[in-house]
């Protein structure tokens, strides 16, 4: 799983990248201080199951802290996308080709209205973030269209010589943006295009079909990025009413990053997406930097989410994405044969099986499976029993 970290030069993409996973990446206030994509490992929160059984667990990947368990997940900051991207402006066709593995994108906008269309730093509030909110769809529907008008006629016609169905074909193609098949056929029909004349569909229908692939292979969560300045929250609210198809959620990469670093540091006790921390050494801060951390409480903590940055992941992966978390145990014994307690638990896809599961454990498990127990209840269950988030589940198997 791939989570893009997109939008305009300036907003504040590569403070959230870094907010998020900590990881090394230049942050500078001008367009383009991004220019070849960082790659990182973020985090999606969720409660632990250890706490259902009064035990610690002890991951094998990622980490638990006070009951919830962090689990990881890759992500990309690509450099700043501007208007007319698709036509090669501002680096354009380099930055969208950065994001074609990506499955979910996290759009960051300057909330604060603080940065103007070409990503250029202007007076705080001076600028309308709602013109921010569609432009990266725009964007990136055109540049689907792009590759899949790139030689269409001659494409459609060898399809309809060759007798190849419309839908495989396609699917091949554009396989490099997470189409498939299955995504092939349900567009066709929902549009009502006619796979057996592909070679008669107009522009429009290849508009329409190639925003149809994007949004479903490319789904979008907009984070309102500044929400600590002036004005912000007020912005925040406005296109929440403006814009009620989108998912906004306000954030402040500059505060999660220095509660994040603060806490590594051994200063403060902070619990991602918590809406609190504890100072751990007082004495080791001056008036500043504890004033700065009350500026931080009162500002943005004190509103549902934190900072946002945690709650940006958890329902880019959770809510968009659908993915839960399902945890290998047994109904007699938590630990692994090192004694460790509950070491794993893996992203999977709603309606996953315990088929699924075991397939996802080893091919040898799946290939063998006699059935499995849900951990929770002790019930014994089938191969094609349906899992739910935070499952713990034993596979029984006769290989």
């Amino acid at each position: 799983m791939l989570v893009g970290i997109v939008g305009k030069p300036n907003v504040g993409k590569s403070t959230f990248f870094k907010a998020a996973s900590l990881a090394d990446a230049l942050i500078a206030n001008y367009p383009f201080a991004t220019i070849k994509p960082n790659s990182g490992v973020g985090f999606v929160k969720i409660d632990c199951a250890d706490k259902d059984f009064q035990k610690q667990c002890n991951p094998r990947m990622g980490y638990c802290v006070g009951g919830f368990r962090f689990l990881p997940v890759q992500l990309i900051d690509v450099a700043g996308l501007v208007p007319g991207a698709h036509e090669g402006l501002g680096m354009g066709n380099q930055f969208l080709d950065d994001l074609r593995q990506a499955d979910v994108l996290v759009h960051v906008i300057d909330v604060a209205g603080s940065t103007n269309e070409k990503g250029e730093t202007v007076a705080l509030g001076s600028y309308d973030p709602a013109a921010d909110v569609t432009f990266l769809e725009v964007e990136l529907d055109m540049w689907y269209l792009g590759i899949l008008t790139k030689g269409w006629e001659k494409f459609a016609r060898t399809v309809v010589q060759e007798k190849v169905s419309i839908n495989i074909a396609l699917a091949k193609q554009l396989s490099g943006l997470g189409v498939n098949e299955a995504l092939m056929e349900d567009a066709v029909e929902k549009l009502a295009l006619n796979p057996e004349k592909p070679q008669l569909w107009v522009d429009d229908d290849l508009l329409r079909l190639a925003k149809f692939l994007r949004s479903s292979t490319k789904p979008m969560v907009m984070a309102c990025n500044k929400v600590d300045l002036p004005g912000a929250r007020e912005n925040f609210n406005r296109l929440c009413t403006q814009f009620p198809q989108y998912t906004f959620i306000a954030c402040s990469g500059d505060y999660e990053l220095a509660l994040k670093e603060a806490n590594k540091a051994g200063l403060i006790s902070y619990i991602p997406g918590s809406s609190s921390f504890d100072i751990l050494h007082p004495e080791k801060l001056n008036e500043k930097q504890i004033a700065a951390l009350d500026d931080i409480q009162k500002t943005v903590l004190s509103a549902p989410g934190g900072t946002g940055v945690q709650k940006v992941i958890d329902v880019a992966v959770l809510d968009v994405l659908k993915y839960m978390a399902i945890f290998p145990g047994g109904v007699t014994k938590l630990e692994d044969k090192d004694g460790n307690v509950l070491p794993d638990c893996f992203l999977m896809k709603s309606e996953s099986t315990a088929l699924d599961f075991a397939y996802r454990l080893h091919t040898d498990l799946g290939k063998g499976f006699i059935c499995a127990k849900d951990v929770h209840t002790k019930r014994t269950v089938g191969r094609d029993h349906i899992l739910h988030h935070r499952d713990v589940i034993e596979i029984v198997s006769g290989k």
